[in-house]
């Protein structure tokens, strides 16, 4: 069992990565290793438990609570804005492209 991390509004978050906008640029994964990383095909993906690279469209891995800032920082820095940060309770993104 996985276990979510919450925002400091006490919301648990998990991003996701829109692999068809995605550049390659990997900003994401100087930001924060521990949960992004480059594959083969030059796109980045999210990571699960164990390290293993979640490549189906649309997966989603919970944020790190202590890793918050970095995923942030990679969905405001992603030149393709293909980062999504959401809210696991209702879905509703709070950073990133679609982010109100």
């Amino acid at each position: 069992m996985t276990v979510q991390q919450e925002d400091p509004a006490g919301e648990a978050l998990e991003v996701w990565i829109d692999q068809d906008l995605c550049t390659g640029d990997g900003i994401c994964v100087q930001y924060a290793p521990e949960v992004f990383e480059l594959d083969i095909d030059g796109l980045a993906y999210v990571k699960g438990a164990d390290d293993e690279l979640l490549q189906e469209a649309g997966a989603a891995t919970p944020v790190p609570l202590p890793l918050l800032t970095d995923v942030v920082d990679s969905a405001r820095e992603c030149p393709g804005d293909c980062i999504h940060v959401r809210r696991v309770l209702d879905r509703v993104e709070v950073y990133g492209p679609d982010a109100d």
